[in-house]
């Protein structure tokens, strides 16, 4: 499959790959997400553009996405099912895809209750599997999902989410075949701190045979304070963070500091990882971070494809 995504064409040719992160503003501010593409033009692979993360109401994804392009990125365009029925979004993936498109996240995305419109009507009209399958269906067969033939189909680089961490741990290898089978090229992973229990579920999924099947990228966010540890840890569905990293973080002389070493040697790690194919790093409002970290890591410079 030929999509025109410099992803793409970088994890076919066997490199690691790298991928950022950038979340629109809550508003129409275009400099706010030029300023954020400075720092992560020439050093990614392709940027995930998020869509309404935390479920609170900010610039469209793919609306951002293009600003993006303009500004020398390649976007990977997320979706989440929380806002949009089959019919718009397919309407919106048919857009994204004719303005230079060529990447797109598949996701749930988080549920309404816990943004700042928390009496929204959730829709979920499918779930995150039922859209990779929808995207693929679009793609490969140029069909929409009630059979009508599509007009100039969206060639995309279908992603999705992992989690490795939420419970039950021995149904997360499992959720990620479903994933694998409905048609995803390339998995995103919630980020990593418990190293030991995503050594075992990369076992896990190398055993099954997935990771032949599919480019597995590793998450990663730096912490930048021992209280965003101890929060996360807490609060944060999904995240594991053992305590001897929260300690090493809170007992630092500079935490910031602390963080950004623990999250490159954490990327030195990965990258010695069977079936790990590439990092993506959620700097989260830190993205002027991360050419220094990519610079330590040694990501860059990137490779030309």
């Amino acid at each position: 499959m030929k999509s025109g995504s410099r992803l793409e064409r970088v994890l076919a040719a066997g490199h690691f790959a790298f991928t950022g992160e950038l979340g629109p503003p809550q508003g129409a501010n275009v400099e706010a997400i030029k300023k954020k593409a400075n720092y992560l033009k020439g050093i990614t692979d392709a940027v995930n553009i998020t869509d309404n993360q935390t479920a609170v109401v900010r610039m469209a994804s793919w609306a951002a996405g293009l600003i993006a392009i303009q500004e020398g990125l390649e976007p990977n365009y997320q979706m989440v099912c929380r806002d949009r029925n089959r019919i718009a979004m397919q309407s919106d993936i048919l857009g994204a895809y004719a303005h230079g498109i060529r990447n797109m996240l598949c996701l749930s995305g988080d549920h309404q209750q816990f943004g700042n419109h928390p009496l929204t009507k959730g829709v979920f009209d499918i779930d995150s599997i039922q859209l990779i399958n929808m995207v693929k269906g679009m793609r490969d067969n140029k069909k929409f999902l009630n059979g009508d033939d599509i007009d100039g189909a969206p060639q995309l680089f279908i992603g999705a989410a992992a989690n490795p961490f939420a419970e039950p741990f021995e149904f997360r290898v499992h959720r990620l075949a479903k994933k694998v089978a409905a048609g995803a090229d390339f998995i995103q992973t919630q980020c990593i701190y418990d190293m030991k229990r995503f050594r075992e579920w990369m076992k896990q999924a190398d055993d099954m045979g997935l990771t032949e099947k599919v480019n597995i990228l590793a998450g990663v966010t730096p912490l930048k304070s021992g209280g965003m540890a101890r929060y996360m840890a807490k609060n944060v569905s999904g995240i594991i963070i053992p305590d001897e990293i929260i300690d090493r973080i809170v007992n630092a002389k500079k935490a910031s500091e602390e963080g950004i070493k623990l999250c490159v040697e954490q990327i030195e790690e990965l990258k010695e990882m069977k079936g790990v194919r590439g990092v993506h790093l959620m700097a989260i409002e830190w993205e002027h971070r991360v050419p220094e970290i990519a610079e330590r890591a040694k990501l860059i410079p990137r490779p030309q494809v």
